[in-house]
């Protein structure tokens, strides 16, 4: 009664100011509501797992629907199972696009284990694996740019170093001759010949582009690069695409490799060539004391020596094998290493193409 007396009592200017205000507090809980309903949609549409939630949902419904109708009697079983299985394909489709990144993310992580940073995974959508993809395209661009920077800096060192071990060794060779002068030459040797293969296995770390590809008879590089048995089989193909520069620093590493740890009462190292479908390969063998078969997997690391009869006393620095991989992995092929029972078998898988 009192607010109708109130009503009664106010003037038409202040009914019409009254309802202003009544229509302007509707417009903004209108907005709050909309922006409300625009944000739990954003954070919905942006959520894996509410959307997988809601796709359970609505394949429950829809599968107690369709079972429902059967019991109900609006339709036979025979109509039912195949809705159910469309219903399921649909559902099955739905999630499989949900986390299809993640095979994507798993294809890219095989290939990061390679150590070939290069690939980087698209980002499908704004939601946890959208976030967790860019965490991991950031993560592959920082490990290449410190990878890029321990090159860069390796390079230089190495680069920094011959010149003085140069000049050392023209000092060393004014030397009254005697035992000292020889080891101190033999240790800038190894000094020189460890620089060497630091350098060439960072331009290899470029892979194929590192490479100087030119039409190249293999058989007859190999008969005129090795002092061993070379045992060619008809089929090669008479030119293949190679860089003749690293074909032949690798067949220089493996011969030498080679004859170090050959025993000749046993045997002859023997370099192989031969066919297999689309893949040329190139083996060499020694007859030596092989290598622990739980060695074998190590081999070709850097600066892996297996045993006391792989020493450092015997030559190398335990990067000839692994230069090998490298020269192989840039021309597309592969290095494989067994125990030839007696003695130890490396060979090169060139692809013909």
């Amino acid at each position: 009664m009192r607010s109708r007396h109130l009503k009664h009592e106010l003037t038409p200017e202040e009914l019409a100011v009254l309802k202003k205000l009544h229509h302007r507090r509707q417009q903004m809980w209108h907005q709050h509501w909309n922006r409300r309903v625009r944000h739990g949609h954003a954070r919905f549409k942006h959520s894996l797992a509410a959307r997988l939630i809601a796709t359970f949902a609505v394949l429950a419904l829809l599968s107690s629907l369709i079972v429902w109708g059967a019991v109900d009697g609006h339709y036979g079983a025979l109509l039912a199972v195949p809705l159910l299985v469309l219903v399921l394909g649909a559902a099955f489709a739905v999630v499989g696009r949900m986390i299809w990144p993640l095979r994507a993310l798993a294809r890219v992580a095989q290939a990061y284990g390679r150590g070939d940073f290069e690939h980087r995974v698209p980002v499908f959508a704004n939601d946890e694996i959208g976030d967790l993809t860019q965490r991991f395209n950031q993560m592959a661009t920082d490990i290449q740019a410190m990878l890029d920077g321990k090159r860069a800096l390796l390079l230089a060192i190495s680069h920094e170093l011959r010149s003085p071990l140069t000049r050392a060794r023209l000092h060393a060779e004014l030397i009254e001759e005697g035992d000292s002068r020889d080891a101190l030459l033999k240790d800038l040797g190894e000094m020189r010949v460890l620089i060497d293969a630091l350098l060439e296995s960072e331009r290899l770390g470029a892979g194929h582009s590192a490479l100087q590809l030119q039409a190249v008879d293999l058989a007859a590089l190999v008969r005129s690069q090795v002092d061993v048995d070379v045992l060619v089989e008809p089929g090669l193909p008479p030119l293949m695409q190679l860089d003749s520069m690293r074909i032949q620093l690798l067949l220089r590493n493996l011969v030498s490799n080679a004859k170090r740890h050959n025993d000749a009462a046993r045997g002859p190292v023997i370099v192989s060539l031969r066919r297999e479908g689309q893949v040329v390969l190139l083996s060499v063998r020694d007859h030596g004391p092989g290598v622990p078969p739980e060695a074998l997997e190590h081999l070709g690391e850097p600066f892996y020596r297996p045993d006391a009869a792989r020493t450092r006393n015997d030559g190398g620095v335990g990067l000839g094998l692994n230069l090998c991989k490298m020269i192989a992995a840039a021309h597309g092929g592969r290095l494989e290493i067994r125990n030839a029972t007696p003695g130890l078998e490396v060979t090169l898988n060139l692809p013909v193409t």
